[in-house]
């Protein structure tokens, strides 16, 4: 049985493309997995403050009870996906970046010591590496051009912490009629047909 992690972060909701073609891809690896499902719309997080960056580097056997309180969501998200065989992310595109709710949550699953570390040689990721399915949908088209800063962003990301094996599936031009938004929807849920055996394995 596999465990599989979704984080979707679209502010439509189930309404979002992403997270129906995260649902769908889902739908796809079968009733052999168990499945954790992080929805940033309905349970958003503030931005990283000082005193929970605090909190982490308290040893846990010292930090007072709003230092473990403040811990708690890194700490989990963390164990999720060291938990996790395969991650799956609903990535929309808002004025050219990821969720500003993404990004928080990320934030949190970079813990120096814990998730990467530095050395001599320059940073290591310090978790195993496992299938990250990135489900990006954009209103235009993006892919391979400057004004993609998700991807790249996510690569550098993934990779810093030690997961490398990243499978981006684009559906674009989402805002640019039914016709172009149908086709582009139907060629993402294709390459996810054939990543399903890929990630499954």
């Amino acid at each position: 049985m596999k465990n599989v992690l979704v984080i979707n972060s679209s502010i439509s909701g189930d309404n979002g493309h992403s997270t129906k073609l995260s649902k769908a891809f889902i739908a796809q690896l079968g009733s052999d997995i168990k499945l954790t499902e992080i929805d940033l719309n309905t349970a958003p997080l503030p931005h990283l403050e000082m005193s929970e960056l605090a909190a982490w580097m308290t040893p846990a056997a010292e930090r007072t009870a709003e230092q473990q309180q403040l811990a708690a969501y890194s700490d989990k998200l963390i164990e999720q996906v060291r938990a996790a065989d395969v991650i799956v992310l609903g990535v929309p595109m808002y004025n050219f970046g990821i969720p500003s709710q993404l990004k928080s949550m990320l934030d949190r699953l970079a813990r120096s010591g814990v998730t990467f570390k530095y050395t001599e040689n320059g940073p290591v990721g310090l978790l195993a590496d496992k299938p990250v399915v990135v489900l990006a949908t954009r209103g235009g088209i993006y892919q391979g051009t400057a004004a993609d800063s998700q991807t790249p962003f996510l690569t550098s990301f993934f990779n810093f912490i030690g997961l490398t094996q990243l499978h981006f599936v684009y559906a674009e031009g989402l805002n640019m009629g039914e016709a172009a938004a149908e086709k582009a929807l139907n060629a993402a849920r294709q390459q996810l047909g054939q990543l399903t055996e890929k990630v499954a394995a």
